[in-house]
């Protein structure tokens, strides 16, 4: 059934800006609110599995965003300090297997087709537009105005506003402390990009992948590292850590280490979310992607589950005759998967990051594949 009810999104990321623009795909009126002067994303990459790109055909992007990035042909999982393979993983398959690709892309360049997309759909985007309370179904901003709606959707993160009205308690340090950089591929890269993957060892690890039709290396290096909580994504990092907490590593690794010496450097603190009872209120607000479920990063799942969570919210709505119906709808359909996410990637932490390296893979690998998260398809799930 399609609509006229305004909903209004706090958040303009990933999932705020796939949930305007299918809503307004279904006949709402969809007002998004970014706390920044102006859209646009930090400067790294991002993985999209093809239960993620199912998402981004339903809002008619998808080969959109496999054109603005790269869809590799294999990945590996690698020995830290051999640089042995572990595991190979092949990805020349995954159109015909889900029928949908595999695309590690920029975040920038993924971002901007998203803001087209909401632009084109009607979406009315506003900037400068810092939400600081939530009262009903009222936003009220920085600057002292507000917005209200029928209905109020917070994709505002892991620190989000809308969050609050449903606990106090803000994040938790997960005790994983992250690295990333984006490098040229030269030469001496060339192999680490085009043979994506993982290097893993006791407490460590590294995932790299190619962005901007391989000219670019994505890198973000994971260790255990208690009592620094920062989580800012633009706090610069000494080059001479990574030398030190790597030590040892192979060939390969230091050359990754090398090479994000020469560009800017960041590190934060990975902050997570324990799970709500629910992400529902008043039959009218409503939590979607890190503000509903913030997770670690270890099954690279977070932005996807946030784009699941947008098609949902928006089909589960349209097929409903009330607002309070659809988002409980909306619920039902999601909360197990989003749950289970949470979980098995704080447990694939433990598994690449144990002590016992050699035996990474032996009796079974426990993955975003192996684990059927691929098969996912949210345009059909049940509503």
């Amino acid at each position: 059934m399609s609509r006229r009810e305004h909903i209004v999104i706090v958040g303009g990321g990933i999932a705020g800006m796939t949930a305007a623009t299918a809503l307004a795909h279904a006949g709402f009126a969809a007002t998004l609110l970014e706390a920044a002067p102006q859209f646009g994303e930090i400067g790294a990459g991002v993985t999209l599995s093809p239960n993620a790109m199912k998402g981004l055909d339903f809002i008619g992007v998808c080969e959109d965003v496999a054109a603005a990035g790269v869809e590799p042909q294999r990945q590996r999982v690698q020995h830290w300090q051999t640089g042995q393979t572990l595991v190979e993983m092949d990805r020349t398959d995954q159109r015909r297997r889900y029928g949908a690709p595999y695309v590690t892309v920029h975040r920038a360049d993924m971002h901007a087709i998203l803001v087209d997309a909401a632009r084109s759909a009607g979406v009315t985007l506003r900037t400068n537009a810092a939400a600081v309370a939530v009262q009903g179904t009222t936003v009220h901003l920085a600057d002292g105005s507000s917005v209200s709606g029928d209905a109020v959707i917070g994709a505002d993160g892991v620190k989000s506003v809308v969050r609050q009205r449903f606990e106090p308690a803000a994040a938790h340090f997960t005790g994983h402390v992250a690295w990333r950089s984006l490098v040229p591929v030269t030469p001496t890269l060339a192999d680490l990009a085009y043979y994506p993957g993982i290097h893993i060892g006791p407490g460590r690890m590294i995932t790299r992948y190619p962005v901007r039709d391989n000219r670019m290396l994505n890198l973000v290096f994971f260790a255990r590292q208690p009592g620094w909580t920062e989580d800012g994504w633009t706090i610069r990092s000494d080059p001479a850590d990574l030398a030190a907490i790597y030590a040892g590593w192979c060939e390969g690794v230091q050359a990754m280490i090398a090479a994000a010496a020469t560009e800017p450097l960041y590190k934060w603190a990975i902050n997570a979310r324990t799970p709500l009872a629910s992400w529902v209120q008043d039959g009218a607000v409503a939590l979607i992607g890190d503000a509903a479920h913030a997770m670690t990063p270890f099954l690279g799942h977070g932005a996807a589950c946030a784009i699941e969570d947008a098609v949902v919210l928006a089909r589960a709505l349209a097929a409903s005759s009330t607002i309070s119906d659809g988002l409980a709808r909306f619920f039902a359909a999601r909360r197990a998967r989003a749950t289970f996410i949470q979980a098995e990637s704080n447990a694939n932490a433990d598994r690449m990051q144990g002590q016992e390296t050699d035996l990474f893979g032996i009796g079974g690998l426990r993955n975003e594949e192996s684990l059927g998260l691929f098969d996912y398809d949210c345009r059909t799930v049940p509503v």
